[in-house]
């Protein structure tokens, strides 16, 4: 939650310093790729099997940035770049708690792109679930439209965000196993990938002079303030995936519409917004949907892994006799 608010001050155009948005989400990059590098190898350095050399960087964590492991972590980290600059984009004109409404659209992309490219068929009380998103959804978008605070490019760049971070979703099961399945060294990759892809929009939209042109002691606060929010987004990933190999990502999807709900509260009160019944409404909708097809996934996953634990008994037991 902090990561947004921190953004959100970032890359606001009253409240930012310097308005470098692409350069900005680089360095969040970054930071997270050289974390990521450093908690490889305390990894490796801890690890007594493993022999440390070259600069003390050891060979298992120079395979992991190999040129091989970069380019089969690339469509994921195409998906990446467009998902977080989309994402940025969105937080830069909309307000922190309508972005809550937005977030939820990346499920119904999931649905389509696990069809299309996975082929894989979501249940109907699935999609039941979704169509309240998507019911919660048009209703907050109508109540952020007559309070006048909506802004339809910020709306766009929201819905691209969801779309891209579906997708970020699908080709993350794709490339795990080239990584042998480890999410800290998919990290390093998808992040030292994404710090490349960056820099030629980043000369595209001219952000380097404007850096440039304003000395670095002038907004010192504003840099001290990105590299938190590199940190932050770095501390978001790793927690996201210990919460997912510790519980399970339906207590994940729980706890992460708990956190929409507190936070959609919170960016109220702290920015002295005023709100319909309608809107309060509104957001119900869209997070209960959200929750309530997390359960249902949840279940069906469920039953899936029964059945083929099953199945696997059945036919080791046929071929034993």
């Amino acid at each position: 939650m902090a990561m947004v608010f921190l953004n959100k001050h970032l890359f606001s155009s009253e409240n930012a310093a310097l308005n470098v948005p692409l350069l900005i989400t680089w360095i969040q990059c970054l930071i997270s790729a050289v974390l990521s590098w450093l908690c490889l190898l305390a990894s490796s350095a801890c690890c007594p099997q493993t022999s440390i050399h070259w600069l003390g960087i050891s060979a298992e964590v120079r395979a992991s940035c190999s040129v091989h492991n970069l380019r089969k972590v690339l469509p994921l980290s195409l998906c990446f770049v467009a998902m977080v600059t989309f994402n940025n984009l969105c937080i830069k004109y909309v307000t922190v708690s309508f972005y809550t409404f937005i977030r939820p659209l990346a499920t119904l992309f999931n649905i389509f792109f696990v069809y299309f490219i996975l082929g894989e068929v979501t249940s109907l009380r699935a999609i039941l679930c979704c169509a309240g998103i998507i019911v919660g959804f048009l209703l907050g978008v109508d109540q952020e439209d007559r309070q006048g605070t909506l802004s339809w490019i910020g709306l766009f760049y929201g819905i691209a965000s969801c779309m891209f971070a579906a997708l970020n979703g699908v080709y993350t099961a794709r490339v795990l196993p080239h990584v042998d399945k480890s999410a800290m060294k998919l990290t390093l990759c998808n992040n030292l990938n994404a710090c490349l892809l960056f820099f030629p929009l980043i000369s595209l939209r001219g952000e380097m002079r404007t850096v440039l042109s304003v000395p670095f002691s002038e907004n010192v606060a504003f840099w001290t303030s990105v590299a938190v929010s590199g940190v932050l987004g770095w501390s978001v990933a790793v927690v996201t995936g210990l919460q997912v190999l510790v519980t399970s990502p339906l207590t994940h999807n729980i706890s992460g519409t708990a956190k929409s709900c507190f936070q959609t509260v919170v960016a109220v009160i702290w920015l002295t917004e005023m709100k319909r019944f309608l809107w309060w409404i509104s957001s119900f909708i869209v997070l209960f949907g959200s929750l309530l097809y997390s359960i249902v996934r949840f279940h069906e996953m469920k039953e899936k892994s029964v059945h083929r634990k099953e199945a696997r008994k059945t036919s080791f037991e046929e071929t034993a006799v």
